[in-house]
């Protein structure tokens, strides 16, 4: 609890609310939001660290445990030992203190020591005279003369002095802070594109090595485009090994240069690279997550006929119109570019621009993937003398993926791949975070070096930024789909297959209390869900909120005390007079949970996301040789990384915001001033034709 505590700057009884509420079957959703009074209002990324460095804490102590006994069984747990690995915060340090006592395949130390080499290995420490001739005493089957039984003892000494858990420590922490990562090029041709080009000859030190370079460097090793390797002060570290023994002499001086080269650095190169690999995998997962927190809670444009337009070149451009609720009104294919001919290209004109009366569409969706920013020029150019229509460039990745799922499959049945694409993307702009649901987080463009990290690690975080969001937003129990469901509190899978079924067999849910009677839906799930689960137009006006059931009653003696009887203007204005201390004390509830509750009831069917920038409607087309430098444009954020962000300024490929273009003060992290989504005002500061590159600052020129 202590450790736990310390490490997250919490109080150790908070740590213990929180897990003894988890192990009661609480998920995390239902603590952060139901909660409150008892973590002292802990969010759920608090939280979730609370659950899993105690995981991280119980995995290292049964280790502990095991390798305390294994060690214990050889007869060799002093004291001191003991205390050192109680005392071990890492894994790594664990097993570090382990290694001597470990039991190993047969070495060459192994077999020198059942041929009764130890004794020579001793003279040689000793520093005795003549060797040479004493180590005849020593000769074997497998060590016939002289030369081979010193070779034995030396082999001896380097695995005894190579698992001298100070001199490994000292050279551990040595590498961190003083050794140099090098890389060069080992094979250009392999790459094509130039991608590892500024490491073809790179040099920095160990501890101050980026996660993004760290990254980067790992991937070019594994294509065999670079050679990693690491630069050590091996003078000084060779005078620190020899200095554990009392005098020196050939031998013991090739036991040092074994065990030091052969042995200890390139086993602590291992541990500092995954080290550094690991700490760059969190960083970057960390900033996935957050991008993909904020994608999440882009405002979805309610109430518009949207129309979802998936370009391409030769295949045609795949279009898809969804009324106000998503429903599908209709799907066709145009060829509005080229290679498609001119007459071709004029009857797409026709068919978008009938479309788009027909159902007298109000946005265009484009999705950002081969042929858009043709498309996008081809629907500018239709729309010009439609000024009710305007369009939005939508980041379209995973949209792929959702269409040829099982998922979409049963879904649209009847239509291609290509035509479920097209609906997504017009959806994914209706309500972003019910679409983006149905695609695995991972096929979400908007993380770095994503295919480079622990694989489960990634989902379970992105997994979880889903799960918060979702519960943080409220999900319409009426319309929401079986995917969007799943990420409920307390729901899974079956159980929110479960909901749509009874939807469809008896007509929309009217109240909470009628969930009870959804199949395998039971108390402690509905207990769990039913705060996060909005019923439009019910019965009770509360089931469109955030106020649990558990709290009806209270709200109820509230009504009764303040004599309101439906939520209108004079309610409200009452509502919002109350004193939280006072109140709270009357109705018997905690002041953060009455909090959330006036704020409910002040907005029934508030939207968490009304509170971000939505997106830029756009009429007509940017080319990127009209660009000026210093010329101001607003754009969308589609993505933040380490080193900066790209910026969608309505031109072919998005422009890049320098971390050191984004203030006049120092920025540690663009994530400190940019997120997903967010809608920013950017200056021109180059444009590279050659390469359809733009660079961009968010500080004006002077």
């Amino acid at each position: 609890m202590t450790t736990i505590a310390s490490d997250l700057a919490v109080k150790p009884s908070q740590v213990a609310t929180v897990l003894d509420l988890t192990s009661q079957g609480n998920t995390i959703p239902f603590i952060a939001r139901y909660r409150k009074e008892a973590t002292g209002n802990l969010d759920e990324v608090t939280i979730k660290a609370i659950i899993d460095k105690d995981k991280a804490l119980k995995a290292l102590a049964d280790r502990k445990e095991t390798v305390l006994a294994k060690i214990a069984e050889q007869g060799k747990l002093t004291d001191q030992l003991k205390t050192a690995i109680l005392a071990a915060e890492k894994l790594a340090d664990v097993e570090e203190l382990y290694l001597p006592y470990k039991e190993k395949r047969r070495t060459k130390a192994g077999i020198a020591r059942e041929a009764g080499l130890f004794p020579l290995a001793r003279l040689i420490l000793q520093n005795a005279s003549d060797l040479e001739t004493q180590a005849q005493a020593y000769l074997s089957e497998g060590f016939p003369d002289t030369k081979a039984a010193l070779a034995g003892a030396v082999d001896i000494l380097v695995e005894a002095l190579s698992e001298d858990v100070a001199l490994r420590s000292r050279v551990y922490n040595d590498i961190w802070e003083n050794s140099i990562l090098r890389s060069e090029v080992k094979d250009a041709e392999s790459d094509e594109k130039k991608v590892y080009q500024i490491y073809y000859d790179f040099t920095e030190r160990v501890k101050d090595l980026p996660g993004y370079r760290v990254l980067a460097l790992n991937r070019g090793e594994k294509a065999k485009i670079l050679k990693v390797s690491f630069d050590h002060q091996l003078d000084k570290l060779t005078v620190i090994f020899q200095s554990r023994f009392k005098a020196l002499n050939p031998y013991i001086e090739e036991v040092v240069q074994q065990s030091l080269k052969k042995k200890i650095i390139p086993a602590m190169e291992r541990r500092v690279r995954s080290e550094l690999t690991e700490a760059a995998e969190d960083g970057a997962i960390q900033l996935f997550s957050e991008n993909l927190r904020h994608l999440l809670l882009v405002p979805p444009l309610k109430g518009k006929v949207t129309l979802g337009f998936d370009p391409a070149f030769r295949t045609g451009a795949k279009l898809a119109v969804v009324d106000q609720t998503g429903k599908l009104l209709t799907t066709q294919v145009i060829y509005p570019v080229v290679p498609a001919s001119a007459q071709k290209i004029a009857q797409a004109k026709q068919d978008l621009r009938d479309l788009l009366v027909t159902y007298q569409v109000e946005i265009i969706a484009i999705g950002n993937g081969t042929a858009s920013r043709e498309s996008e020029a081809f629907v500018a150019e239709v729309i010009r003398d439609l000024p009710e229509v305007s369009y939005v460039i939508v980041n379209e990745s995973g949209a792929s993926v959702y269409s040829a799922s099982e998922l979409a499959r049963h879904e649209f049945p009847e239509l291609t791949v290509e035509k479920r694409s097209a609906i997504s993307i017009a959806r994914r702009l209706q309500d972003p975070l019910a679409e983006l649901v149905k695609i695995d987080p991972k096929s979400i463009g908007v993380g770095q070096y994503q295919h480079d990290v622990s694989q489960k690690k990634l989902s379970d975080n992105l997994d979880f930024v889903v799960d918060t969001v979702v519960n943080q937003v409220g999900v319409n129990v009426n319309t929401a789909s079986a995917a969007l469901l799943s990420h409920v509190a307390g729901l899974n899978k079956t159980i929110s297959e479960n909901v749509v079924k009874y939807r469809e067999e008896n007509g929309r849910l009217t109240s909470r209390e009628q969930i009870k009677q959804v199949p395998r839906l039971g108390a402690k799930a509905f207990e769990q869900a039913a705060g996060f689960l909005r019923i439009p137009d019910g019965d009770n006006v509360l089931d469109n909120t955030g106020v649990h059931p558990e709290s009806y009653p209270a709200v109820q003696d509230l009504f009764d005390q303040l004599e309101i009887t439906e939520l209108d203007a004079s309610a409200k204005a009452k509502l919002q007079a109350l004193s939280l201390e006072e109140t709270a004390e009357k109705l018997a509830i905690g002041q953060e949970t009455l909090a959330d509750i006036l704020a409910d009831l002040l907005k029934p069917g508030r939207d968490l996301r009304d509170n971000f920038e939505a997106p830029v409607l756009r009429q007509d087309v940017l080319d990127i040789k009209d660009l000026q430098i210093g010329q101001a444009l607003e754009g969308t954020v589609r993505n933040v990384v380490d080193f900066g962000a790209f910026v969608d300024i309505g031109v072919h490929e998005d422009g890049l915001i320098h971390i050191s273009d984004m203030s006049d003060q120092f920025v540690k992290h663009p994530s400190q001033v940019l997120a997903v989504g967010d809608v920013v005002k950017v200056w021109v500061t180059k444009v590279d034709l050659e390469r359809q590159k733009v660079n961009l600052s968010l500080v004006a020129p002077r």
